[in-house]
Formats: structure tokens, C-alpha cells, sequence
């Protein structure tokens, strides 16, 4: 179904003048208080006249009603669909992985050493929280301390 718009529904609230009352309700979806207009020469003429101000939120929401049986509204507009790069999906994933999967990830990423400075980076926790992490690790076997053999510095040695 097309949109409505509030060019024909004032044309249609003009009906009125010759006799034909409520052709804005029918046009916006509202069809039982189309009837009743339509029967009782828009409530008397009051209703007709108060319809004039509730036309623009009339068209809004039969164009929200349509929008939403339609799930978007490509061509329109005015909800454009959603765009998602791979590398924008990827970025997602690794948000919500848990801190030891962003732990071997970023290990498997580098060759599988990481310093501790590396492994905050990556796993976006505070420093106290990454030593913990690398020393779970540890535990489960996952990786093991060492110094790298051209800096000294210690290396976190993981089997990925």
C-alpha cells in the first residue's frame, strides 16, 4: 500500500461541503469512525471541523502502519535499510566474546606471544584484570611466561 499524505486528506475532508462526510477517515485507515461520520454528516458537523487539527497526526500514524506492515521503507526514504561491512560484523563478534577467547584470539593474531601491554589492548580490561586473565591461562595450560630472546621482556607464550 502507498503512503498517505496530507494534501488528499484535507481534499477529502472537503467532501464535506457536498454532503459526503468522513472520506479523511476512510483515506487514513479509520474506517468505523468513517462510517459514523459519513451517517451522521461527520458527528454534526463537530467532528468533521476537530478533524481538521488531528489530520496531520491522522496521515502520520497510517504511515507508521504501513511502514511497519511493510518491516522498512526502501524507496521512500525515510527509513533507510542497514548496511553491514564484514569487517563491521567481525568487530561486533569480538565485542561480545568472553575476555579468554579476546585473550587466544589476540595471541593467535601475534604469532602467539603477547605482552602484557598487547594483551590489554585487546582484551579491553584493566591491567589487573588481564594479569588475572593471563594467569587463568596459565592454569589451564594455555600458555606459559617467558622472556623474548632479543628485548628480554616478558612474553606470554601461548599454544594456538
Amino acid at each position: 500500500m502507498q503512503p498517505v499524505n496530507s494534501g488528499t486528506a484535507y481534499l477529502l475532508w472537503c467532501l464535506c461541503f457536498f454532503g459526503v462526510c468522513g472520506g479523511q477517515r476512510f483515506y487514513t485507515g479509520k474506517v468505523t469512525s468513517g462510517l459514523i461520520y459519513l451517517f451522521t454528516f461527520g458527528v454534526f458537523g463537530l467532528g468533521q471541523l476537530l478533524d481538521l487539527a488531528f489530520i496531520p497526526d491522522m496521515v502520520d500514524r497510517r504511515n507508521t502502519y504501513l511502514r511497519g506492515l511493510r518491516g522498512s521503507d526502501q524507496g521512500t526514504g525515510l527509513n533507510p535499510p542497514i548496511t553491514l561491512n564484514l569487517g563491521d560484523l567481525a568487530q561486533l563478534q569480538a565485542r561480545s566474546m568472553p575476555p579468554m577467547q579476546k585473550l587466544l584470539k589476540a595471541a593467535q593474531d601475534h604469532g602467539g606471544a603477547l605482552s602484557m601491554a598487547q594483551a590489554v589492548l585487546h582484551v579491553e580490561l584493566a591491567p589487573e584484570e588481564v594479569k588475572k586473565l593471563l594467569q587463568e591461562a596459565q592454569s589451564h595450560g594455555f600458555a606459559e611466561i617467558g622472556n623474548d630472546p632479543n628485548t628480554g621482556a616478558i612474553r606470554y607464550y601461548f599454544d594456538v
